[in-house]
């Protein structure tokens, strides 16, 4: 089992290739290789998706070893084997002690040693210095402790083995192998040694193995991902949510400070501040005056840019909306909260029918795939059928061509019976016979013959053409480059483009570039100053108009604590009259009574 290991790897590695050739999405490229895979081992199967996979979900960490590997060591190494060290470096991260050393070292010495001899060294030699830092910000630093970095160090000493016998199988590898001197010995020469030694025969060549038809590009490559569909339902559904956010908060905007009340309010609230002053004892002796409502001890507090602004656009708000309401009042509006419920309704019953719509397509979708599972099902089906009856039909034919040879060889048998029997010719039927068979073995080795001659040579011109093509490839990487030193500043390099010019020239464009950068920085500098100016004039209209208001709203504090003031004086003014108090003790008796009528009354109402 661990043997086939190193087989299983490189699948893996072709198929991370093809996907990173391809650009199509995961799901729709492992359901691709699923099929490819089937009549692989389930265990296999398993193995080389789950590595494949693993690689791509964790590309960002693994990149971040294979990028410097190949910045390091990029003249040493083919930019086509990247596949091999990114699956090997999930292995040991993710998978070795899962797999095993014994799995490991296969999958290894399967692929070359001199590079992946390389690539350990470099991946743990580098593991706990700038590896962990670069893994510590993609992942949490206790998760790259716990999971990543500790299993590796506990396996160092074995992969260190490794790595030893890996450099003394390469140092073996390079050693030129000295042949010993042998010496020339005579040997006696006789005719007679071998008399019935056959010619050599000729060696077999190799067959060359045909090559399976091309694979038919994938649908999924011209189809759109679906990831891209449903991040833009998602972006409908949140931009939908935002506009019910914003006309719920244009419809609720500055609900909480209307100072209005409704008239049942007012009575009410107008009628608990009568009790409320009924209960009081004005004939108390030296009672205190009311409090103060409006407090003069507050500190004065210094407004930032962005509190100016936000305080002068609530107040022109707060005026513009009060106009707005009232010339709505005088034109006879209603109030727009039915309406608002209606879209409401309206917009739940699109979304749900939007719903509906998504649901059915995506029923559709599950259909259709069932129905194109079950027409793949009959086409197998019926290939396999095809295949049966071709089979019934060879056999059949190898049956009659079977009994045909056999009714020629009893006739053959029959011939010969009779030539004996008759004792006439016996010796020339025989030589005939022989003759035939001969003759028929040799128009087929000679047939075979030729066959094998012309594979052969084809074969060789094959191998001919190739050396000299990489000949050629050799020679043209020998050639040294072309270096042109004499260099003049004031001539092109004669390319003839359309923005070509000298070295002098491009200085002095440079130049003039950075005067009109420059100059449009002086330029931008000034707008700022005067937007600054403009802001700054902006915020103290704005500083104004708050004063304004805040003055406005001192006055009607002073003179509500005028109003009672005054209110109090008059109060205690009438409490020293005597006419005053018995009025007041009537007052109360007047309104002791009339609880006593109102308590009454609910149960003359519930006794009748």
């Amino acid at each position: 089992m661990a043997s086939g290991y190193g087989s299983l790897a490189t699948e893996a590695i072709v198929l991370l290739d093809k996907f990173s050739a391809g650009r199509q999405c995961l799901d729709d490229f492992m359901e691709d290789a699923s099929k490819d895979l089937q009549i692989m081992d389930t265990t296999h199967k398993k193995f080389i998706l789950d590595v494949v996979c693993g690689c791509i979900e964790n590309k960002a960490l693994l990149d971040v070893v294979i990028n410097v590997f190949y910045g390091q060591n990029g003249k040493r190494v083919s930019i086509g084997d990247r596949s091999q060290f990114v699956i090997i470096c999930y292995l040991a991260t993710f998978s070795l002690d899962d797999l095993g050393l014994k799995r490991f070292s296969t999958i290894i010495r399967s692929l070359d040693i001199k590079k992946m001899h390389t690539f350990l060294t470099f991946f743990f030699t580098n593991l706990t210095t700038w590896i962990q830092d670069e893994w510590n910000t993609i992942y949490d630093a206790f998760y790259v402790e716990e999971h990543l970095i500790s299993p590796l160090q506990r396996w160092r000493p074995e992969i260190d083995i490794l790595m030893d016998q890996l450099a003394v199988k390469i140092s073996l590898g390079n050693q030129v192998k000295k042949s010993p001197i042998k010496t020339t010995k005579p040997q006696e020469f006789s005719l007679t040694k071998f008399p019935h030694t056959r010619p050599r025969p000729l060696p077999l060549p190799e067959l060359i193995p045909l090559q399976g038809k091309s694979k038919p590009v994938p649908k999924s490559t011209y189809m759109s991902p679906k990831e891209m569909q449903m991040m833009e339902e998602i972006k409908q559904k949140n931009h939908q949510k935002t506009e019910e956010l914003l006309s719920q908060a244009n419809t609720k905007q500055f609900r909480c400070v209307n100072p209005e009340k409704s008239e049942t309010t007012k009575s009410t609230m107008a009628q608990i501040k009568e009790d409320l002053e009924s209960k009081l004892k004005f004939n108390s002796f030296h009672s205190s005056g009311l409090p103060s409502s409006n407090k003069n001890n507050m500190w004065p507090i210094k407004l930032n840019n962005a509190a100016i602004l936000r305080q002068g656009a609530l107040y022109e708000r707060e005026v513009e909306e009060e106009l707005q309401r009232m010339d709505r009042l005088v034109e006879g509006a209603r109030d727009p909260s039915s309406f608002l419920q209606w879209q409401k309704e309206m917009r739940d019953k699109d979304l749900q029918e939007e719903l509906a719509n998504i649901e059915r397509r995506r029923l559709e979708g599950r259909i259709s795939y069932e129905e194109a599972a079950m027409a793949r099902t009959r086409l197998i089906e019926r290939n396999q059928k095809t295949a049966q009856l071709k089979k019934e039909e060879t056999a059949a034919l190898m049956r009659r061509y079977a009994e045909k040879r056999l009714r020629e060889e009893k006739e053959m048998r029959d011939l010969v019976q009779q030539v004996a029997e008759g004792h006439k010719n016996s010796k020339v039927a025989k030589e005939k016979l022989q003759k035939f068979k001969q003759s028929i073995v040799k128009e087929v080795a000679e047939q075979r013959r030729e066959l094998l001659r012309q594979a052969l040579e084809e074969a060789q011109a094959e191998l001919s053409r190739k050396f000299e093509v990489i000949r050629e490839i050799h020679a043209l990487e020998s050639l040294a480059p072309l270096r042109v030193r004499n260099f003049d500043y004031t001539e092109s390099a004669g390319h003839e483009l359309l923005g070509e010019m000298s070295l002098v020239e491009l200085k002095e464009r440079l130049a003039l570039l950075k005067e009109a950068q420059q100059a449009e920085q002086h330029e931008k500098r000034e707008l700022i100053l005067e937007e600054k100016e403009n802001k700054k004039r902006l915020l103290l209209e704005k500083l104004d108009n708050i004063n304004v208001h805040t003055r406005a709203l001192a006055q009607a504090a002073a003179s509500r604590k005028e109003e009672r003031k005054a209110r109090l004086a008059f109060r205690q003014a009438m409490i020293q009259d005597d006419t005053v108090l018995a009025l007041q003790k009537k007052l109360e008796e007047k309104q002791l009574e009339r609880q006593r009528l109102k308590a009454r009354r609910p149960k003359t109402g519930s006794s009748t």
